[in-house]
């Protein structure tokens, strides 16, 4: 008798135990008809026993159906036990993942199974945050390699032009529109000659900005083959086209959150405007060769020594990319404009040049600085450095001397024999005059072919831009033959 109580006792401790369980317990026959379920699973669930019992796995289980379950049932009767992850719908229809294991039981000639399982939304939540980290570092690595290959191999000149230098009423103008323009987020065209430090002034809008600690990237639109426009831009994947032997990423993505500047923007071709236009509106693009659409948030500044309004009017450039750039437009000076600043920026530019060739700093006189203020500047900011840099290097005694006026004849003068030999230049009015014919006498010779192999700017020994620029100051035409 005592036995038999003992055994009684023994199987209600059984049942409390499944009943009480943390795990999720259901028994089920093979068709996957519920049959019981103990206190967890109706918790987790949100079902009361009664109303569990007569559902089955496929009520709960909504990656079960018919089809699924006669598989499964074949490879449990097979392998007794099986483990794996699954997801379980409660009675509001909200989804828990679970991990289960299922075991085989055979009773009086009939087939039945049990179930155990155990939420695991807690696991499911660490490795999905492990995995977003995961590519999270493969991101910041691609944006490392990036930044990599594009800012290290292309060295960026901030010293170009030293730092913001001057003190004349134009330039003040400059600095209180960086400090209006820097906080937002507003597109900016920059518009001036070359050499007058377009790119020194968009570095200082973004180091201003909210997007300072991102990179700014730099785009010389002038400098890149028509055909390699859109993979510069937005990048390509392997095999895409010819050469392209791995996936690479374009400057707007290295410029993700950051600043994007496009310098020399008047070159970039017609039809890849519109392109360009799309990004900036929708912030959307496509990799060449891929059909994958990126998301990116990008500032533009864009800058032009062409008169790009009236490259709209003459149809090279499309008026709404115009109206969409033009937002915020900062006009910057010809150097010959603020001469206030040349004893500035001469005596800035001789403490660099000091540095970077390891010798003493040459003293700049009064002479010197006259000289330098009654000289035209045709190159600007950019070609006043150069002539310090080649005064100190030449200097002796610590005595400066500029060669100006050579400066101006081996720039500007093409040695030819079909004219004899060059001459000398005795006045800026001179200079004016021999700096048109010159021009004129290039353009004729090369058939007004200004760009390319055996071009004016070519034979000029100067960049096209500058060569354009030259011309529309000159007032310098191509004649239109009926």
């Amino acid at each position: 008798m005592g036995i038999e109580i003992n055994k009684k006792r023994s199987l209600e401790l059984a049942r409390f135990t499944i009943q009480h369980s943390a795990d999720t317990i259901i028994f089920h026959d093979s068709k996957g008809v519920i049959l019981m379920a103990n206190v967890s699973a109706c918790r987790q669930l949100g079902y009361s026993e009664n109303e569990l019992i007569g559902l089955t796995i496929q009520d709960i289980d909504p990656d079960s159906n018919k089809k699924t379950w006669s598989k499964f049932w074949k490879e449990l009767q097979k392998e007794k036990s099986i483990t794996f992850e699954a997801r379980n719908q409660t009675k509001s229809e909200s989804l828990i993942p679970v991990e289960v294991t299922v075991n085989f039981v055979e009773f009086d000639g009939l087939e039945y199974a049990v179930s155990f399982s155990r939420d695991i939304t807690a696991r499911k939540r660490i490795e999905e945050d492990k995995e977003k980290a995961f590519k999270e570092i493969c991101r910041l690595r691609e944006q490392l390699e990036i930044e990599k290959e594009y800012l290290y191999e292309e060295v960026i000149e901030l010293q170009a032009f030293g730092d913001i230098v001057g003190k004349s009423p134009a330039l003040q103008t400059i600095l209180r529109q960086i400090e209006m323009v820097a906080p937002t987020d507003a597109s900016s065209l920059i518009n001036g000659e070359s050499g007058t430090g377009k790119e020194l002034i968009a570095h200082e809008i973004h180091s201003r900005s909210s997007r300072s600690r991102h990179a700014m990237v730099r785009v010389n639109c002038a400098s890149i083959p028509r055909e390699l426009y859109e993979s510069e831009f937005f990048g390509h994947i392997k095999g895409a086209f010819t050469g392209a032997v791995r996936d690479r990423a374009g400057r707007f993505e290295l410029a993700n959150q950051g600043t994007l500047f496009l310098d020399e923007i008047g070159e970039i071709p017609l039809d890849l405007q519109s392109k360009l236009l799309r990004v900036l509106q929708e912030g959307t693009f496509e990799r060449v060769g891929d059909e994958k659409t990126r998301n990116v948030d990008v500032r533009i500044i864009a800058a032009s020594n062409r008169d790009l309004k009236l490259e709209v009017e003459r149809g090279n450039f499309r008026e709404d990319l115009y109206y969409r750039l033009n937002v915020f437009p900062i006009d910057v000076p010809s150097l010959r404009k603020r001469k206030d600043d040349i004893p500035l920026l001469a005596a800035h530019f001789l403490k660099l040049a000091a540095k970077k060739f390891k010798t003493q700093e040459p003293q700049l006189s009064k002479a010197n600085v006259f000289q330098l203020m009654n000289y035209d500047w045709p190159g600007n900011v950019r070609e006043l450095q150069n002539i310090i840099e080649r005064s100190v290097i030449i200097s002796q005694n610590g005595k400066l001397k500029f060669d100006l006026e050579k400066k101006q004849s081996d720039k500007e003068m093409v040695i030819d024999k079909e004219w004899g030999e060059s001459r000398n230049i005795l006045s800026f009015e001179e200079i004016r005059i021999l700096d048109e014919e010159n021009t004129l006498q290039a353009l004729k010779k090369t058939s007004w072919k200004v760009f390319g192999q055996d071009g004016a700017a070519q034979l000029l020994g100067t960049p096209p831009t500058t060569l354009l620029s030259r011309m529309k100051k000159l007032n310098i035409k191509k004649p239109h033959y009926p």
